[in-house]
């Protein structure tokens, strides 16, 4: 069977599927949805011009192409039936698992029985696969089930909700048809600020790395990406995450060498911790006291008023009063 679409994570996944001569057509599905404002109640498409416009304003690439780019993957998933098959080829980390979720939560609203559609998730990662080994993952290949559909609509549901306590909930829930959804779950709930000093664990852990002396933004990054039990933020939203801690009215970081990360990183650009962040990091100051947070978690927006937290040692999400 050649008439196959191979819907996956990124162009590196799809030059190595290339050079392992997997059959069919090669569709890259590319969307930080971990990042930015995922809101409920829109379709396929007035999604996409959200996403697209989050991407154009952290300058993430040209207008032009960004808005090309996600409607001729949109237009490409929609002509799904002239395909003998479709199959999405995915990792377990948080990045791919809300890709999954987005992806079968259409599907089960589109598809007919009679469409054959499966999905190879492992615990791989597909850009680091070498052909041969590309190749053999392909023995993991799972039909999609109604269990499967069900479950995606239901966290995809939960993700885009105005208030996370769905997303929550699902830590209740069976997502044994997903096998690693719900260690996505709590990593997702782990970005909401802690309740104890507002940091996000992304930015703990990138405040702690600082703290013990490391200043090159680049060795910050892949020391980062060592605590991570499943890697799945790029480059590119880290730098966002750090840059929100030197810009903020009450910053936690400092830059020398200018105000603005540069990619790539100027050799003259070093990070220090500010006594604030010091504070910040031991627990002494809670910085959503300092500062007013304006941030997307999927379809809940964190601002004022409308602050949830995360206490990573009661794994408890509460709304801050």
């Amino acid at each position: 069977m050649k008439n196959i679409l191979n819907i996956t994570n990124g162009d590196s996944a799809v030059e190595i599927m290339k050079q392992a001569n997997i059959p069919g057509v090669f569709l890259p599905w590319q969307d930080v949805l971990h990042d930015g404002p995922v809101p409920e109640n829109l379709t396929l498409e007035e999604l996409s011009k959200i996403r697209a416009n989050f991407i154009i304003n952290q300058d993430w690439g040209s207008p032009e192409n960004i808005k090309k780019s996600f409607i001729e993957r949109d237009n490409e998933l929609k002509s799904f039936s002239k395909y003998e098959k479709v199959i999405l080829w995915f990792e377990h980390d948080l990045y791919d698992q809300l890709q999954i979720l987005q992806i079968l939560d259409w599907f089960h609203f589109h598809s007919t029985n009679e469409f054959k559609l499966s999905i190879i998730c492992t615990d791989s990662y597909l850009g680091m696969l070498s052909p041969d080994e590309m190749k053999d993952i392909m023995k993991y290949e799972t039909t999609v089930t109604q269990s499967h559909l069900t479950l995606s609509s239901q966290a995809w549901s939960a993700f885009r909700s105005s208030s996370p306590e769905k997303w929550y909930e699902l830590l209740n829930t069976d997502t044994s048809a997903l096998p690693f959804l719900g260690d996505a779950i709590v990593r997702m709930l782990e970005e909401f600020p802690n309740c104890s000093n507002g940091l996000s664990r992304t930015a703990q852990q990138a405040l702690t790395i600082i703290s013990e002396g490391e200043t090159h933004p680049g060795k910050v990054f892949r020391r980062y990406q060592e605590t991570e039990e499943r890697m799945f933020l790029g480059d590119a939203s880290f730098w966002k995450i750090l840059q929100e801690l030197i810009d903020a009215t009450s910053p936690l970081l400092h830059l020398s060498g200018g105000k603005t990360l540069n990619f790539p990183i100027h050799p003259d650009q070093k990070l220090t911790i500010t006594p604030l962040g010091i504070d910040v990091l031991s627990d002494k100051t809670n910085w959503l006291d300092r500062v007013e947070l304006e941030r997307w978690i999927g379809g809940t927006h964190l601002r004022t008023g409308n602050i949830w937290c995360w206490n990573p040692h009661s794994a408890l999400l509460s709304k801050k009063t």
